[in-house]
């Protein structure tokens, strides 16, 4: 699940200085750059995996050694994200996705927009099929995991967020430093809606459909690093552990999500304040705690002037910015709405989750069936990262949600693939249990 941030600018709508006067601007701000009022037309996807390089090894998928950092720079070359090669071009591969990198290794695919689920799909496969194909010049495989459970946590990047971000998840559980190394995701995103009541339809359905559909793609039983517990995703165990404040908003209680993001966004504690290379923040003893911020302080405080003599500026614009990259909820909400709470899947299955939401979303009719469907299932995250298609409950719901979505799937082969899906939740079998691929892309296989 993405924490990267080479991704294009959020827009801006505030005046050219950047200048934020009040909470009530900041707030209207929020609003405007992250939800985008409009015909919905347009589905995007990420696609995650980890990596391992060199021979493969008996006692597990993972169990190799991560990636160099100079070797993926080298052999993504102009492709390469800014992360590990601060001159690259970043160009998007050819079907217009782009390539990042998250802290532990794994490798991103950002997808371009596209008007349907099945030329986005198509798009998607070809540059993941390119991709594997320039790793593979180094010994580097991408592996159809949603979590490692052969090698410990390893942060490969070594930027200040990701520092700041370490520590300040490492000072509330163990969940951080796994969550950013360890885990892969299926991220899908769509348009916010035409205004504000579409909006809110959409942004409770994402909602509310979310642990029935995070049950029925859940496939993350191991997680190196992890507490021991049994689940069904031990990948969105890691997010819903993490950082309550951040990642858990209170959805249930909105019923104007744009209103109600803008203000939850300004109370989320800082992350982490951005400073120049040559600019020390002074910790204990004279330590230089980087891009550290200070403990528990929220953007609103930064904001008011509560901070001047912590960081001794108040945020402009860019700083705002930058804080709606550090908020991770099931749905974000960063100008379309992007669907956090889907595992990477095996091999190419990852295009089922594609279709099924866009099915979904397809109509104002089949959006209020889907919330009507798993209304009883809206917030039960944590059983459904638990217990996945084990409970009944939500297995029913699952399959219910999942003929609905095959009912209004655009393409024959798109309906195809949901109901095969859906016939493997009736049966109570994960994606990964269900996958019948050969060769490289055999469940956990590196491709």
């Amino acid at each position: 699940m993405a924490v990267t941030v080479d991704k294009p600018e959020l827009a801006r709508c505030v005046p050219e200085q950047g200048e934020l006067s009040s909470r009530a601007a900041a707030e209207a701000y929020v609003g405007g750059v992250c939800f985008k009022l409009g015909p919905p037309v347009l589905v995007g996807a990420e696609l995650e995996w980890l990596t391992v390089q060199g021979e493969c090894s008996a006692s597990g998928p993972s169990a190799a050694p991560r990636p160099q950092l100079s070797d993926l720079a080298d052999v993504l070359g102009p492709y390469a994200p800014r992360s590990i090669a601060p001159d690259s071009p970043a160009l998007a591969l050819p079907g217009g996705s782009r390539v990042t990198l998250e802290p532990g290794g794994q490798i991103e695919l950002s997808s371009a927009p596209y008007a349907d689920a099945a030329q986005l799909c198509d798009r998607l496969r070809d540059d993941a099929r390119l991709l594997r194909k320039l790793l593979e010049s180094r010994s580097i495989r991408t592996v159809s995991l949603a979590a490692d459970a052969d090698r410990r946590p390893k942060r490969l990047l070594q930027s200040p967020r990701y520092r700041a971000m370490e520590q300040v998840f490492g000072g509330i559980g163990p969940f951080g430093k796994v969550m950013m190394c360890n885990t892969a995701a299926t991220q899908v995103s769509v348009d916010a809606g035409a205004d504000r009541a579409a909006v809110t339809a959409r942004w409770n359905a994402l909602y509310a459909i979310g642990p029935a559909l995070l049950a029925a793609f859940a496939c993350s039983p191991a997680l190196r690093g992890a507490p021991a517990g049994t689940w069904a995703s031990q990948r969105m165990r890691a997010w819903l552990r993490l950082d309550n404040a951040r990642t858990r908003p209170p959805v249930m209680d909105w019923t104007d999500p744009i209103a109600a993001y803008s203000k939850w966004a300004l109370d989320v504690p800082l992350l982490c304040v951005r400073r120049p290379d040559n600019v020390v923040s002074p910790g204990p003893n004279g330590t230089d705690t980087g891009w550290s911020a200070p403990p528990g302080a929220t953007f609103a405080d930064w904001l008011s002037g509560a901070l001047d003599d912590e960081v001794g500026r108040r945020p402009d614009v860019s700083d705002l910015d930058y804080h709606l990259t550090t908020m991770f909820p099931p749905v974000r909400a960063s100008g379309h709405l992007e669907v956090r709470y889907i595992d990477a899947q095996p091999g190419d299955t990852w295009s089922t989750p594609v279709h099924v939401l866009e099915a979904l979303v397809s109509s104002p009719c089949v959006i209020a069936e889907a919330t009507a469907i798993t209304a009883p299932l809206a917030g039960h995250w944590l059983a459904a990262a638990r217990y996945g298609l084990a409970d009944p409950e939500i297995r029913s719901g699952a399959v219910d949600l999942l003929r609905l979505a095959a009912a209004h799937a655009a393409t024959a082969a798109g309906a195809a693939e949901i109901e095969s899906a859906a016939e493997r939740c009736r049966s109570g079998r994960t994606p990964t249990e269900n996958y019948t691929g050969a060769g490289p892309h055999r469940p956990g296989a590196a491709a």
